[in-house]
């Protein structure tokens, strides 16, 4: 196609006027593109709810039963077994003999020791004379015997009482060697293994025999943290085991532990109750227990909420206490002035800024802003 003159200026320009609209085309296209949303943060805290104490005697604590006292019997001596009057289920008596070894060598023992306890008596008396006699001499006559003479006597005197006290220790030791063949039941209790049978070879502490004492149960009940400073003044603790529903069983606090489980963040408690009359309580079975008050419970309430001391901070240019209250709708968290009161082994009391039901954050406190989303940790919400 041939182009004149003036047409020739005409295509540039239409040309110009192409690539211009293209570039705007482009240049929307990409005020177009879909922008990356930057994602919101949500951070997990550890977190409590504020609650009234009087809810520890709501609530339920699970344990398991165990005996008071339980032991494995073992004999301080080797030897044979020659009577073993006991098996498993068996109620014993304090003082009841559970095992024996053949005595005949430890007796033997004893005799030879008796033995040797006697010559060295006798030994003393001849010696204890010869010692008065020379002495009675150099008393009547100086020049019959001589100092050295009395002092040799009363050297023989003094050693042949100091055998005496020897051989009497071999005696009393050889005695307890003997009793040491009898096994007794340290209290009445019932028979729950046994480990050897009857006329086998023992060794010293090896273990023969396990009792329980099952006239009192005990039981273990963990305590969460934010309530342990209650459990002293608990009052009408009740248990029930699982296998007797309706049977109710009095107890008492035997221990309050002074250390927190790493991982669950409560505080063992030992519980002690008598076995009741109508049922029997084995150790191993589970239970719940309860307690119906709290004697401290008007004093607590007036004195104010317990909290842990970690959900308190104060910023740096701010001469307050403050605590993260997490709305649980919105999952935020916003600051909140609190006026502290006494401080425990297990917390701080909160007397003023704290309302019952209310969530705080409880760890972490100073990498929280307000406003902030949070998630409540599932294992540290209770």
């Amino acid at each position: 196609m041939h182009l004149n003159k003036q047409t020739r200026p005409t295509l540039i320009k239409f040309s110009v006027l192409s690539l211009i609209a293209i570039s705007v085309l482009i240049l929307q296209g990409c005020d177009k593109a879909p922008v990356e949303e930057k994602k919101e943060v949500i951070r997990p805290v550890r977190a409590m709810e504020v609650t009234d104490v009087t809810k520890f005697r709501e609530r339920e604590f699970p344990g398991i039963a165990k005996a008071t006292q339980e032991v494995d019997l073992a004999f301080r001596v080797p030897g044979q077994l020659s009577e073993f009057p006991v098996n498993v289920g068996d109620t014993v008596t304090k003082g009841d003999v559970v095992a024996r070894l053949d005595p005949r060598d430890y007796q033997v023992k004893v005799d030879n020791a008796m033995g040797q306890l006697g010559r060295a008596k006798a030994n003393l008396k001849r010696a204890e004379a010869d010692y008065e006699r020379e002495t009675t001499i150099l008393a009547e006559d100086a020049g019959a015997t001589s100092m050295a003479a009395v002092e040799r006597k009363e050297a023989s005197r003094d050693q042949a009482r100091a055998d005496v006290k020897a051989v009497q220790a071999t005696v009393a030791a050889t005695k307890d060697d003997l009793s040491y063949t009898y096994l007794r039941a340290p209290y009445d209790g019932i028979v729950v293994e046994t480990y050897v049978e009857n006329f086998e070879s023992v060794r010293a502490k090896e273990s023969i025999v396990r009792i329980l004492d099952d006239s009192s149960i005990e039981m273990v009940i963990n305590i969460p943290e934010n309530i342990i400073s209650t459990v002293s003044g608990a009052i009408n603790i009740e248990v029930i085991f699982d296998p007797f529903p309706t049977v109710k069983i009095p107890a008492m606090i035997k221990e309050i532990g002074t250390e927190a489980s790493k991982s669950t963040r409560t505080y063992p408690v030992n519980l002690i109750m008598s076995q009741p009359n109508d049922v029997k309580i084995l150790p191993g079975m589970a239970g719940m227990a309860t307690a119906e008050t709290l004697e401290s419970d008007n004093n607590l309430i007036a004195t104010g909420k317990q909290i842990p001391l970690s959900a308190i901070f104060s910023p740096d240019d701010i001469e307050k206490t403050y605590v993260w209250i997490i709305d649980k709708a919105s999952e935020q968290v916003t600051m909140r002035e609190v006026t502290t009161g006494l401080l425990k082994d297990s917390g701080i009391m909160v007397t003023e800024g704290l309302d019952f039901g209310e969530w705080i954050a409880t760890a972490g406190v100073h990498y929280l802003r307000e406003g902030m989303k949070v998630r409540i940790l599932e294992d540290s919400a209770e």
